[in-house]
């Protein structure tokens, strides 16, 4: 598994290791990746993926996936994240038809 998120694309960074003589050495920082299950109210269903735990709190703080990537500009989105965010724009098109 890659460690990049599914919908921020948040990845590996690099950096140094300095002691305290000032000595350096490289080093990756890693994000704090997560396997979770999101509910998606627009599409009525689970959606599995695997998100940095950043990005988790950002979805909880916007209120649900859906309301996260309606949100969210597209250019900030994963490939995924967006295929994902027009199948709830369709959806959420299609319900007040469905409804009437």
């Amino acid at each position: 598994m890659s460690r990049r998120c599914a919908i921020t694309e948040k990845g590996v960074q690099s950096g140094n290791n300095v002691s305290h003589s000032n000595r350096k050495s490289k080093r990756r920082f890693l994000p704090n990746m997560q396997e979770v299950s999101l509910q998606s109210d627009s599409l009525g269903q689970t959606i599995r993926m695997r998100i940095a735990a950043s990005t988790l709190r950002t979805i909880d703080h916007n209120g649900g996936l859906d309301n996260y990537l309606m949100t969210t500009h597209s250019k900030s989105l994963s490939e995924e994240a967006r295929k994902l965010k027009s199948r709830i724009i369709k959806a959420r098109a299609a319900a007040p038809t469905a409804a009437a």
